[in-house]
């Protein structure tokens, strides 16, 4: 397990030349679940015993915010002086944790760390944990935005997912979510065990009736080391998929959404400024289990991962030794890191924003600039501005791997 290096290690002489650092967001992962689901590849790991109550008890609780703000204390002298544009506790499922929990946390937050006006701030929630007026209380602990983790509308395929929740249940969390949040998220995901194109369409349609800010859509994919890897299920072929998508994207563009990433949709003000600033190539500090961390420093970029279990990330983040795993993006791997992520927008990016970003210069991309230019898969329709075409959209992976070091 690496030890805590001082700044001085970061700031050392290098290779990159970046003139600015970019914008800071944070991420918070509280790392239990009611029960894992069969697709989840995610860092979630089910609560011992009946329910939340008895499996994730109030001193175990206490225990992992005591472990995230001795994780903070320790990253704080990497982040010094900058400023927190967005917070996201993910999961595992967060709104396990009481109103009183994520009160706390954040104000440990703000005591530390400086956020901007207006810092979004989003705490995930399953429809099959929340209690009445809970999103409220969440609201009034500071939280701006929800993401609800309601997949499908569709008992049938909430079952066949392995969800704690039913239609009911997320009917009912997304009406007090719109209740108690200006902008919301839901999650939904297509290409189910048995789902075929008239279920997906009164899926969409029940998603859409609701009218949420923002709509996140997933194909079911089968993830290494999970259950559906284990005892795969019987899923929609592709061309059925691909006609599930187009019917998504059409759909979502009646209902006046955006679709502004391969996977988002928000109507207009509602984006997700958290992940813009991921697939912007910004930097993030991630705190908890298994958390990732990238975080620029003028002649280097480094990307950390804290320890993966519970148990022993609260022993490690007590001691000061959160991080398991570090390491300096290699020059090389630069591009190809960029645009993993800024292709992913439909809005594209500045040619600028990747020199800023990166401290590369544009020599190190302008041949697989032109190859996707070529290829018809990237327009420029500025001097400045490089943006995926449809068919670009389309075949994403192969104008991604254009920019993979050869």
């Amino acid at each position: 397990m690496p030890a805590p290096a001082d700044i001085a290690h970061y700031q050392r002489p290098g290779l990159l030349q970046l003139q600015e650092l970019p914008p800071l967001s944070l991420y918070l992962h509280l790392p239990w679940c009611l029960r894992k689901c069969p697709y989840c590849d995610f860092n979630s790991h089910a609560v011992r015993g009946a329910g939340a109550a008895a499996g994730l008890g109030a001193e175990q609780k206490l225990r992992y915010l005591q472990a995230l703000e001795a994780d903070l204390d320790a990253a704080l002298p990497l982040v010094w002086g900058r400023s927190v544009i967005s917070i996201f506790m993910g999961g595992g499922t967060p709104s396990l944790f009481d109103a009183e929990h994520i009160d706390r946390l954040l104000a440990s937050v703000r005591a530390r760390l400086r956020l901007v006006p207006g810092c979004e701030i989003t705490l995930e929630a399953n429809p099959g944990t929340f209690e009445t007026d809970r999103f409220a209380a969440y609201r009034d602990a500071g939280v701006t935005r929800l993401s609800i983790g309601v997949q499908s509308f569709g008992d049938a395929q909430l079952q066949a997912l392995g969800r704690v929740h039913s239609r009911a249940q997320a009917l009912a969390a997304v009406q007090e979510a719109r209740e108690a949040f200006e902008t919301f998220n839901l999650d939904l995901m297509y290409a189910l065990p048995g789902q075929d194109l008239a279920l997906l369409r009164e899926d969409l349609a029940t998603a859409l009736a609701l009218q949420p800010p923002h709509l996140s859509v997933y194909h079911l994919s089968i993830e290494p080391n999970t259950l559906f890897a284990k005892y795969p299920p019987r899923l929609p072929d592709e061309d059925l998929a691909y006609d599930m998508l187009d019917h998504i994207t059409a759909g979502t563009a009646q209902a006046g959404l955006e679709r502004y990433e391969v996977s988002a949709y928000a109507q207009p003000g509602h984006q997700c400024r958290h992940n813009l600033n991921y697939w912007q190539f910004g930097d993030y500090l991630g705190l908890g289990a298994g958390a990732h961390s990238k975080l620029s420093f003028a002649h280097r970029i480094v990307r950390q991962v804290r320890v993966r279990d519970p148990q022993r990330y609260m022993q490690a983040a007590l001691a000061g030794q959160a991080i398991a795993q570090e390491h300096e993006v290699a020059r090389q791997d630069l591009p190809f890191e960029f645009m993993l992520n800024a292709l992913r927008l439909r809005s594209g990016f500045l040619l600028s924003d990747y020199q800023r970003r990166t401290g590369m210069p544009l020599s190190s991309i302008e041949p697989a600039l032109q190859q996707a230019l070529q290829r018809g898969l990237l327009e420029q329709p500025g001097p400045d501005l490089l943006r995926p075409t449809e068919r670009g959209f389309d075949f994403l992976s192969d104008l991604q791997q254009l920019f993979m070091p050869g």
